[in-house]
């Protein structure tokens, strides 16, 4: 049976949302604290072997890792534009934006994450509930979910999309109105960079910047 499960996409999406919003601070800190608590880190507590399969043929069943691999294409391309906003319009930096995604995408480990999903339904579930799902997505109405559920969640983000522009563009418009005189150059969107004063005093270059993944992660989640 091919299906891809709706709840596992939200889950999944969810799941790597998280990795997404990792800090580049947390990461570089991770190194200098891994020897003093190497000692103390918990040893994981294996999967009982039946239960494991279970999770594996149900992640399998549902379609779990082209969702992971479906969420990185977009993410991908999230970050494509994000950097491509940061950096003049040419074709070395377009050149340079490309190279970054490229390596991201191969950078990206399908298989860990792939791992994770499995302990992390091995905590939330049982292996009796486990069961229960194989068996429910055996049925008509589990496969209709199945089906159903990755249009019903793109229609989801479609709709939250529509209204969170429109709520943030009217709360932007009615800010500028209260404050004359005060941030009436802001803008929402993919704006190219700026060119102006502050720009010249600081000495920025229209260069390819070794800092613009950085800033793109950092600004993913600003209008």
């Amino acid at each position: 049976m091919k299906a891809a499960l709706a709840l596992f996409a939200i889950y999944v999406g969810m799941f790597l949302v998280a990795i997404q919003g990792g800090s580049p601070g947390s990461v570089q800190a991770a190194p200098q604290s891994t020897a003093t608590k190497a000692s103390t880190a918990p040893t994981p507590v294996p999967i009982d072997p039946a239960k494991d399969a279970d999770i594996r043929a149900l992640l399998e069943l549902v379609g779990a890792r082209d969702q992971v691999q479906e969420s990185v294409r977009l993410s991908a391309e999230q970050y494509r534009e994000k950097l491509l906003a940061s950096v003049a319009n040419n074709e070395k930096n377009q050149a340079f934006v490309n190279a970054v995604i490229s390596d991201y995408e191969k950078k990206f480990d399908v298989d860990h994450v792939t791992e994770q999903l499995v302990n992390i339904y091995d905590k939330h579930y049982s292996d009796e509930e486990i069961r229960g799902l194989l068996q429910f997505y055996g049925t008509p109405l589990g496969q209709k979910v199945a089906t159903e559920g990755p249009k019903i969640s793109r229609e989801m983000q479609e709709a939250t999309r529509g209204t969170a522009t429109k709520a943030v563009k009217d709360a932007l418009q009615e800010t500028k109105q209260d404050n004359p005189g005060v941030g009436q150059n802001a803008r929402l969107g993919n704006a190219a960079p700026r060119r102006g004063p502050q720009l010249r005093h600081n000495q920025q270059q229209d260069t390819p910047r070794p800092d613009a993944p950085q800033q793109a992660a950092q600004q993913q989640e600003q209008p």
